[in-house]
């Protein structure tokens, strides 16, 4: 199912929502269709709508201040666009730049996207000890980041120029 970009009437990102509910959103004068697909269209009997990408809320919500994106595995994985923070290939672990055996914990600026044969290599050791430097910073995503970020790349791609940056 396609997933719609959902923005506050300030043109913040707030969350992605079903085909279905963005369709149900506009047709309630709820919001409003900034981006639709090119080629498709929702049509029944009185309705005739070009199929959303992104929409806008007609009225503000108000959303609770939250200053960075709950870590998770997977946030990290999205965060890093599944590539290996230390060749540069397909990721499926998250690995500790200092380790947890050495007092490292869970958290966005201590965790890195990693395959499996660097993620065993590093063991417990840091990169440094490893030899193994890093291709990237890790780096603390805000919620909007987090949440444009864990849209698909050909979604992200998709979206309008002034958007897709704030993604990159």
């Amino acid at each position: 199912m396609r997933d719609t970009l959902v923005l506050n009437a300030s043109f913040e990102p707030l969350s992605t929502v079903t085909l279905n509910r963005a369709v149900v959103l506009v047709l309630q004068d709820k919001a409003v269709v900034e981006q639709s697909h090119p080629d498709l269209r929702v049509r029944a009997a009185a309705v005739d709508l070009p199929v959303p990408r992104v929409i806008r809320l007609c009225r503000f919500v108000r959303v609770p201040f939250r200053r960075q994106a709950p870590w998770s595995r997977r946030g990290v994985l999205v965060r890093d666009q599944h590539r290996c923070a230390y060749c540069g290939k397909r990721a499926s672990t998250v690995d500790h730049v200092v380790p947890r055996a050495q007092g490292g914990g869970d958290s966005w600026l201590n965790t890195v996207a990693s395959c499996a044969e660097d993620n065993h290599r590093k063991a417990d050791r840091t990169p440094e000890q490893a030899g193994m430097p890093l291709l990237y910073q890790p780096f603390v995503p805000t919620p909007a980041d987090a949440m444009l970020l864990a849209m698909r790349a050909g979604e992200r791609s998709e979206l309008p120029e002034w958007l897709a940056r704030a993604a990159a």
